[in-house]
């Protein structure tokens, strides 16, 4: 491919606008167009990524080839026109893409081969779904501004493979054609590209499963599209629409308390090496034999396991349900996962971390066993304590602190003691040097043993896979189930390194 500007009279764009017999990715699925199967139309405009409301020029004149269909289109003078010059020119919105109405098509082996089609129009896009679909050359000049020739329609060639870049087709009023069903021969409407599909979050992601689950052919097509992260992004949605990073979950304070790592692609347990024996140095004497300690080390196995979750739906409550609804289930799930998994690193703490000196369910008490464990916490592991995980009694408890004269500890303005800033309006916040995190999903919801942890980052650390993903299953008795479920490990490094209260 080759891009030129040059000093021509006319402002123009030509190229390839379709390919016979090349394959590409919509909507629909796998399509391509057989031979001479698109019929020029009149008076076709040129748009942007196939926006109607967006026309930069019209067509002037196509040539039908043994290969496909070029086009020269003349650009109007506008400041979207002239952006387009410069864009197209620089090889930054160089795509060509065809919108068409489908009359005819035939179904191979799940690719939609359209026979018998008539041009809509052509857009300029940034990414086409055909990569030979391409800008070849531009020319613009200052002169014949004003000019605008009619569009030239070319005779009904014959139209080889789908030069189908971002296939978007203007959808008349009727359904969407899904490459795959297709076995009739009577006319359909066009397609669609994923600029159109109603899917723009997880909550319309999950409409649109649950939909498809019951049969709707629409709402298939729009998941398909969004679950396609193989073609370019004109055509399909981002992942995020269809699965939320559980490491951006808010409202895990014991999570966020502990290192993270990526969980492995494969297997349900994996190994982590650790340091059992550090090495020593010696004072030596002269010619004397060399002393110290070797360094030694041993492997922690880690198992991996799935936190998982469902709500079964009845299609009454789909049909009778505002659109608010899966928004908020989207919601509900989201919170349910992210109380289970935090609620697994607690529990890991109790299993694993080590019981604290016994101290008074009192603030004297707090400041005794910070004051004792972030050292024994260091020696144990070797790392620095910095995260004080509490349940709400603490928060409570902090709260109220003040010294003789009732002149809060935690919450004023300008602490005279510096004991810390703790208030009400957040679950955050710092006591004697350490970051307090409120955790609501501790077991433990009174001043008794493990209701508080100090901890050291690096001696703990969770593990979670990327992604966590929704399901939809159609249940035979007519009712839905929506899954949730992701996959995490949790690995005790240094046990030492994470202190449990332990009440008097």
């Amino acid at each position: 491919m080759t891009i030129t500007a040059s000093d021509a009279k006319t402002r123009t764009i030509s190229g390839k606008i379709v390919t016979w017999n090349e394959q590409g990715n919509t909507s629909a699925g796998p399509t391509i167009f057989a031979d001479n199967s698109i019929e020029m139309g009149k008076g076709i405009k040129l748009l942007l990524e196939h926006d109607r409301t967006r026309p930069i020029g019209k067509l002037m004149e196509a040539n039908v080839t043994k290969d496909g269909i070029d086009a020269v289109f003349k650009i109007a003078t506008t400041m979207a026109g002239e952006d387009a010059l410069i864009e197209a020119s620089e090889g930054l919105r160089d795509g060509f893409s065809v919108g068409v109405q489908v009359d005819a098509w035939d179904n191979q082996k799940g690719t939609m081969s359209i026979t018998a089609s008539r041009l809509v129009e052509v857009s300029l896009v940034t990414d086409p779904a055909i990569d030979s679909a391409r800008v070849a050359e531009v020319a613009a000049s200052e002169e014949e501004k004003n000019s605008d020739p009619a569009p030239v329609e070319s005779e009904q060639p014959t139209t080889e493979g789908e030069q189908v870049s971002d296939t978007t087709v203007p959808a008349p009023a009727e359904e969407t054609v899904e490459a795959a069903k297709v076995e009739a021969a009577a006319p359909k409407p066009a397609f669609y590209t994923s600029p159109r599909s109603p899917i723009v979050n997880a909550a319309t992601y999950l409409e649109h499963s649950i939909k498809a689950a019951m049969g709707n052919e629409e709402s298939s097509l729009y998941v398909k599209a969004a679950n396609d992260t193989s073609t370019n992004t004109g055509l399909t949605l981002a992942p995020h629409l269809n699965e939320f990073a559980t490491n951006t979950i808010e409202g895990r304070p014991a999570v966020d308390s502990i290192s993270k790592g990526v969980l492995p692609a494969s297997g349900m347990s994996f190994t982590l090496p650790k340091l059992s024996t550090a090495p020593t140095v010696t004072l030596e004497a002269e010619n004397g034999a060399l002393g110290g300690t070797e360094m030694e080390s041993t492997y922690i196995t880690v198992d991996v396991k799935k936190a998982a979750g469902i709500q079964t739906i009845s299609w009454e409550l789909l049909d009778r349900s505002s659109p608010v609804f899966y928004d908020e289930l989207i919601r509900e799930l989201n919170a349910a996962y992210a109380k289970y998994t935090d609620g697994a690193v607690v529990a890991a703490f109790t299993a694993s971390g080590t019981q604290a000196s016994t101290q008074a369910a009192t603030i004297a008490g707090l400041k005794a066993f910070i004051a004792k464990e972030v050292p024994a916490a260091y020696a144990a592991s070797g790392k620095f304590a910095k995260n004080l995980v509490a349940n709400t009694a603490w928060w409570e408890t902090i709260m109220s602190a003040d010294d003789t004269t009732n002149r809060s500890l935690f919450m004023a303005a300008q602490p005279q003691n510096a004991t810390g800033n703790v208030s009400g309006q957040s679950i955050q916040g710092n006591v004697l040097g350490l970051n307090l995190a409120v955790d609501p999903h501790m077991s433990v919801t009174t001043l008794i043993d493990e209701s508080a942890f100090i901890v050291a980052p690096e001696s703990f650390r969770y593990y979670e896979s990327p992604k966590t993903y929704l399901q939809v299953q159609a249940l035979a008795n007519g009712q839905l189930q929506v899954a949730v479920y992701g996959y995490y490990a949790i690995a005790p490094i240094f046990g030492g390194g994470v202190r449990r209260f332990n009440l008097t």
